[in-house]
């Protein structure tokens, strides 16, 4: 099956990049998988084809084409060449290793034209760590997804200090045309932006639990039950300009509050030794080792009744 919307380059074949391959597949896009490895390739395959037919049956395939449809758009090679052939747009999906990376780009430079954007899904390194000796450098850009890329619509698009106005919109445009809510950073920052915030949240949870303040459980369920059910639907600075008569309003009620609470946090923690030990523990009586890939089902499951409830919501 061709829709005749273009071709997408997907390279590597992990869970990362079969949410990739669904996306762009449920947006009638013609992907080609790469990988290094056949068996990977086919268990990418088998996989793609099953999670697919279920999503279908539990009527939350997203796009307006079958399973099957979706299906047939889907194709692998273990040839980078063949992968990228006539792409408009190529999607890295490595592991979170710097000279991986390097390497990836450095083969993905020799072999694609000067129209292709050439974007990785790296949570952690900068564009230009990767892109700096490149010939194609200025195709190059950060899509960055958040996991599971096929239930959280959020893409943080960042670009290196080269990465042309045109790839940066063309990016944009493309996350937009398969349903994901990209965000655009006006340039290279570390962490980005989702992690700077998550990891903010994240200190500041491991002090309280170091402190003896709170629980592991009972600090998941102030984001949970408290503002993660706000910021599903709103973030921080609506919701503080909602919870007020504007903005200019809150600021003048709770500022001095903030800044002396703010004040007080300890120093960023490191996250190891008898601490992490602790948390460690908590976390296993919660979630055992062992159940954690039901538990990751239930999470996507979760997140997927939620996309649905927020476009259904959107749409009135």
């Amino acid at each position: 099956m061709s829709t005749g919307k273009g071709k997408i380059g997907i390279i590597g074949s992990g869970l990362i990049g079969r949410s990739w391959s669904m996306l762009f597949a449920a947006a009638g896009y013609n992907v080609t998988l790469y990988d290094i490895l056949p068996e990977q390739i086919e268990t990418a395959l088998v996989d793609l084809k099953d999670q697919l037919t279920k999503l279908e049956q539990k009527k939350l395939l997203r796009g307006t084409l079958t399973a099957k449809q979706q299906y047939s758009l889907i194709t692998a090679t273990t040839s980078l060449a063949d992968c990228v052939k006539d792409a408009v747009y190529v999607q890295e999906c490595v592991p979170e290793n710097i000279e991986l990376k390097k390497t990836v780009f450095k083969n993905l430079d020799a072999v694609v034209d000067a129209k292709c954007v050439l974007a990785s899904s790296t949570s952690t390194f900068v564009p230009s760590l990767f892109s700096a000796d490149l010939v194609h450098k200025s195709q190059v850009i950060v899509a960055h997804p958040v996991n599971p890329p096929y239930y959280v619509p959020l893409v943080e698009i960042v670009p290196a200090p080269w990465t042309t106005a045109e790839v940066t919109e063309f990016t944009r445009n493309i996350m937009e045309d398969i349903g994901q809510a990209p965000v655009t950073l006006t340039k290279e920052i570390e962490g980005f932006a989702l992690n700077r915030i998550q990891y903010a949240i994240l200190n500041e949870s491991w002090n309280l639990v170091k402190d003896g303040i709170l629980s592991v459980a009972d600090i998941d369920k102030v984001m949970s039950a408290g503002l993660g059910m706000r910021y599903a639907f709103l973030g921080p600075l609506e919701t503080a300009h909602l919870n007020a008569e504007g903005m200019e309003n809150y600021c003048q009620r709770y500022s001095k509050t903030i800044y002396s609470t703010s004040m007080s946090f300890q120093p960023v923690p490191k996250m190891e030794g008898d601490v992490m030990k602790e948390v460690s523990r908590q976390l296993n009586e919660m979630t055992p080792l062992d159940q954690l890939p039901a538990r990751r089902a239930w999470r996507d499951n979760c997140l997927t009744q939620l996309s649905q409830l927020k476009r259904d919501l959107d749409s009135k």
